[in-house]
């Protein structure tokens, strides 16, 4: 094993800011969209997904505690099913991860255009200038990151409350737009099974907790407490922001609206300074997700390379802490991203990576129930309830995210899925030439509990 450490400054706090802050999406301009599909129903809907997403989390709790390395998929699938499975398993985990900063990027564009319009020829640099941004900070001490994310979290929860809070009390807000006008789910069961499928990729996040467990200074059996809240915080916070903006106008009109909030503070004549605290709610939102999905894809790549499954030169630590050469290949994929907004292939890659998700979601649960039984000796700090029961409900959910996702899923997604799916059979192949030519080089490893001790 490498001396090579990753430093140990995230507090229990800063995590949940992290985990919490990556999953909360940016309603600021994806509202329309939940109201056209279930009217304010979706209020409803999100508590009831982060619940059915519980078996999924605990079973990432449980392996977190048992096998506490930055690796994390990779060596709960290779300990299972050995490394070729695990291998796979993470370059789907790395999918899932690396997909999102450049959406955030324009995520945040859109909300600063509010404030700075940002000409339609321009977009695409601004947006790699503010991934480039980024890539700069992300190689300063993890420390810096946690509060950071600490700061924006809480800032952000704060203003959100506030600007629902306005709208509650506004004089303008009826129940009866809620209520009437089709009811609070307008399409009926249909837009409620389509809400079911589609709205669960909005706690896409909490998975990435473990890839971080290396640098945390508590207890990795607390992880459990750190992904539940990264499912009930954001539920709550829609429930809250659904019923509020909900209940200022009919669901078609607010399914019309680009930016709802704005747009429903300047209809009703209220304080333009809480259109203002909205639109920078959403640019919070945004870089909170950048900041935490980041993070996880640069570990992923770190994990892999501690098995000896990518180069070693991706463990390679600058002097604050922070893995540079993964750093760096995440900044390439986000320009690569970046770059080809211009047609569908990048939507295509988003929606696959929400089938990764559920794949990623299904092997884990596997590998708790395969580890149970093929290493009951293994201690395990946190033990998942339920037994085989919860797994097999982690992997019912999984199946239900897969089939929801590819129901929206055109034909250049399922290619996108294919390429990416081979570069990384390409990059297996490549490393296993590589140990063959150089027999005593980048042998393959497995850590398992007893290597606990050297990460310490």
């Amino acid at each position: 094993m490498s001396d090579v450490k990753l430093k140990r400054n995230l507090s229990f706090m800063q995590m949940i800011a992290i985990a919490s802050g990556a999953v909360i999406g940016g309603w600021l301009a994806e509202a329309p969209y939940w109201f056209s599909v279930t009217g304010a129903g979706a209020a409803i809907i999100f508590p009831i997904l982060s619940v059915l997403l519980i078996p999924v989390g605990l079973t990432f709790a449980e392996l977190t505690a048992m096998l506490p390395f930055s690796s994390a998929v990779d060596i709960w699938t290779t300990n299972a099913f050995g490394h070729k499975a695990g291998w796979a398993a993470q370059w789907m985990m790395f999918l899932i991860q690396v997909v999102e900063p450049p959406m955030m990027a324009f995520i945040f564009i859109t909300a600063l255009n509010f404030f700075i319009p940002i000409p339609a020829d321009m977009v695409v640099w601004v947006a790699i200038g503010i991934i480039v941004l980024w890539y700069i900070l992300s190689n300063f001490n993890i420390g810096f990151t946690g509060r950071l994310a600490s700061i924006f979290f809480f800032t952000m929860v704060v203003i959100s409350l506030i600007v629902a809070g306005t709208f509650f009390f506004s004089g303008s807000w009826s129940f009866d737009n809620i209520s009437s006008h089709g009811g609070m789910f307008p399409k009926g069961f249909n837009g409620i099974f389509i809400a079911f499928a589609v709205f669960s990729l909005k706690f896409i996040g909490f998975e990435m907790t473990p890839t971080m467990i290396e640098e945390t200074n508590f207890p990795p059996e607390k992880i459990w407490k750190i992904i539940l809240s990264s499912l009930f915080v954001p539920a709550v916070l829609y429930f809250i922001i659904v019923f509020a903006i909900g209940g200022m106008a009919p669901w078609k009109e607010i399914a019309s609206m680009n930016l709802p909030e704005p747009e429903l503070i300047a209809k009703f004549g209220l304080p333009k300074i809480v259109g203002i605290a909205a639109i920078v709610s959403g640019i919070l939102h945004a870089f909170t997700t950048l900041m935490g999905f980041w993070v996880s894809s640069a570990r992923v790549l770190y994990g892999a390379a501690q098995l000896n499954q990518l180069p070693k030169a991706f463990t390679k630590l600058n002097k604050h802490g922070q893995p540079i050469i993964a750093n760096f290949v995440v900044l390439l994929f986000s320009i690569f991203f970046c770059l080809f907004t211009g047609d569908n292939w990048v939507q295509y890659i988003y929606a696959v990576s929400c089938i990764a998700a559920g794949l990623v979601y299904f092997i884990c649960c596997l590998d708790a129930m395969v580890l149970r039984k093929k290493f009951p000796e293994w201690e395990r700090p946190y033990k998942a309830p339920g037994g085989n029961l919860l797994f097999i409900l982690g992997m019912a959910v999984s199946v239900w995210i897969i089939i929801g996702s590819t129901l929206e899923l055109a034909i250049g997604g399922y290619i996108s899925l294919a390429i990416y799916s081979f570069i990384g059979v390409a990059l297996y192949i490549l490393m296993e030439l590589y140990r063959k030519k150089h027999p005593n080089k980048n042998e393959l490893i497995t850590l398992t509990p007893d290597d606990i001790n050297s990460f310490e």
